[in-house]
């Protein structure tokens, strides 16, 4: 068997399974530390089509947790930087990019313009935005997978996945549960930590555009990117989550 960038995945998955993976579209929403490693996993885990959705710029900050995040990334548009990654790792790969901000209500409108997608991978921060687009995957039958909290957490063995429902501890979690009652989500696979986060106090100064109440590890951000890409290609592979 020829050693080339696909060969020790075809000893696991096959010649039909690679085919499958490399016809799959999968729209990663949101390129921060989560989804830029989840992009990274699906692009060497032979995914061949990828819709990119993020409106922010690499800033210095990201550099402690996000693949795409380097000295030299810095000001670079994150669809820019991450679609160049797909392209180092798989010259062939097809890349539909949105440089922009994606409102609770624009979701649709978003989808309605894009190639029909096979998967969504959520890994937003905004509560609305991440109701937004479980409910347009209800909707439209398309199978979604979405990341909750990982700020404050530093024990990695305590990911796990479950539906929404069934989820504690995570503060995001609870506060999405209300919304998804209220909104009518009856059901949402995620990924969460059942970790309590560490408790920090906010930094004191005028100008808070961020919240420096919210602290990250560098190895979370990317562990949960990879099991999320994990869950994407046992989930079109037909694998079983046994």
């Amino acid at each position: 068997m020829a050693d080339d960038a696909r060969s020790r995945l075809r000893r696991i998955v096959g010649d039909e399974g690679l085919a499958r993976l490399e016809g799959a579209r999968v729209a990663v929403v949101g390129l921060g530390g989560v989804g830029s490693s989840c992009v990274e996993a699906l692009a060497r885990g032979g995914i061949g089509r990828f819709v990119l959705v993020d409106r922010d710029a690499v800033e210095p900050s990201n550099i402690n947790r996000q693949v795409i995040a380097f000295t030299s990334t810095v000001g670079r548009r994150k669809v820019d930087v991450t679609a160049a990654m797909i392209a180092d790792i798989n010259p062939t790969a097809e890349v539909v990019a949105h440089d922009g901000f994606l409102p609770p209500d624009g979701v649709e409108e978003l989808f309605a313009g894009l190639p029909p997608v096979d998967f969504i991978v959520d890994a937003v921060d905004t509560l609305t935005v991440k109701v937004a687009l479980a409910l347009y995957a209800q909707a439209t039958a398309t199978p979604i997978v979405s990341a909750m909290g990982g700020a404050n957490k530093t024990d990695p063995t305590q990911l796990q996945f479950a539906d929404l429902t069934a989820t504690r501890v995570c503060p995001l979690c609870r506060e999405m549960r209300k919304i998804a009652r209220d909104r009518g989500l009856t059901e949402l696979s995620v990924l969460f930590s059942a970790e309590p986060p560490v408790k920090m106090a906010a930094e004191a100064r005028p100008d808070r555009r961020e919240r420096t109440e919210l602290g990250t590890m560098s190895y979370m951000p990317p562990i949960m990117g990879q099991m999320l890409a994990s869950w994407v290609i046992r989930e079109l592979l037909g694998w079983s989550r046994a």
